[in-house]
């Protein structure tokens, strides 16, 4: 009896401080979302940063080429989003004549099959602002994020300095169990790494494809939807359809209806290709979570960090399946969210 109701307070009371904790984390967002970058881009930061230290240069130089490489990106990607935005803004009213035009056209033809539409409803289901408010929030949250470059940048070169010093400190703290808590964390932040870093190279492979495919077709702001094909590739299930979106209406409004469907081409050929053979061959078993838990860690992260929480959903659950697993009374939260266990023969 006693052991029964200790194993309902004990489980009563993890429902309770995870609750409690995610509503905190929830309405600090503002703080923990360039957080949780900052992490992001300093796990991904480690692997050059070690694989320099490897190659027989100094931790300081190794540190200097890392970080310079690291400015150098954020400021090209600033400089590339920023001057694409502007353009994009400035040809809007281009696309809305375009918009305009179809839609009388559209009306006419309808009419003519005795269908009566208002050409001010179709306008009001066409509309382009409509159709890409999802594409547009997810870069809006993602700029809005990076708009604390410095903070960022900052705590990320914090955090790679203190990470040369961290297992002498974890000794300090708790000297009898260092070592297997260190192995733990090791183990997070190479799983983590792993994933992110396969996840990188497949997503640049879409967004250049895309970018070139859609350059050579001819479609306007060809690096804008590469970029967004590659941010948007982070986001497990739903990311590639998104990221599509845009471009095929930009298309539609643009070229001739034969291009539009080249256009819907070149995304179903490049995510199917990457999709379905290239990225598990990169990926391989790296997720380690069940197909639902991926989509549903999306939904809540989503739900808690906003777009942020959309692209790092994963490394996310990750965290939270490995952390899930290190105490008994939390062990089926990793089970749940892990692949359901192969069926023995026997």
């Amino acid at each position: 009896m006693n052991t029964e109701n200790t194993g309902l307070r004990d489980g009563i009371l993890i429902v309770t401080g995870i609750a409690i904790l995610l509503t905190l984390m929830r309405s600090s967002s503002e703080i923990i979302v360039p957080f949780l970058l900052s992490i992001f881009i300093a796990i991904v930061a480690a692997t050059p940063l070690n694989w320099l230290k490897k190659r027989g240069l100094s931790t300081l130089i190794s540190f200097i080429i890392v970080v310079t490489i690291l400015v150098i990106v954020l400021a090209l990607l600033a400089l590339l989003l920023g001057n694409t935005a502007a353009q994009f803004n400035q040809a809007m009213p281009v696309y809305q004549l375009r918009l305009d035009e179809l839609t009388s056209a559209l009306a006419v033809s309808l009419e003519a099959r005795g269908i009566k539409i208002s050409e001010a409803g179709i306008l009001k289901a066409l509309e382009p602002g409509a159709v890409m408010d999802f594409a547009n929030s997810m870069i809006t949250g993602i700029g809005s994020a990076l708009s604390n470059t410095f903070l960022i940048l900052f705590t990320v070169i914090f955090m790679l300095i203190d990470a040369v010093g961290f297992p002498r400190k974890l000794a300090a703290i708790d000297g009898q169990n260092a070592e297997s808590t260190l192995q733990r964390l090791v183990e997070v932040m190479e799983s983590v790494n792993r994933y992110v870093v396969a996840k990188a190279i497949v997503s640049l492979a879409t967004g250049v494809l895309i970018w070139i495919a859609l350059a050579l077709i001819g479609l306007d702001f060809a690096p804008l939807w590469g970029f967004l094909a590659f941010l948007l590739n982070f986001v497990p299930n739903i990311g590639s359809i998104i990221a599509a979106v845009p471009a095929v209406l930009i298309a539609v409004l643009q070229l001739d209806p034969t291009m539009v469907l080249v256009v819907i081409a070149v995304y179903v050929f490049v995510n199917t290709v990457i999709g379905n053979v290239i990225e598990p061959m990169i990926m391989g078993q790296r997720v380690g979570l069940s197909t639902l838990a991926v989509f549903l860690s999306l939904v809540f992260w989503g739900w808690m960090f906003g777009p942020v929480g959309m692209l790092l959903s994963v490394p996310l659950s990750m965290v939270v399946k490995f952390a899930a697993q290190t105490s008994p009374q939390t062990q089926w939260i990793a089970v749940l969210l892990s692949p359901a266990p192969e069926q023995s023969d026997s």
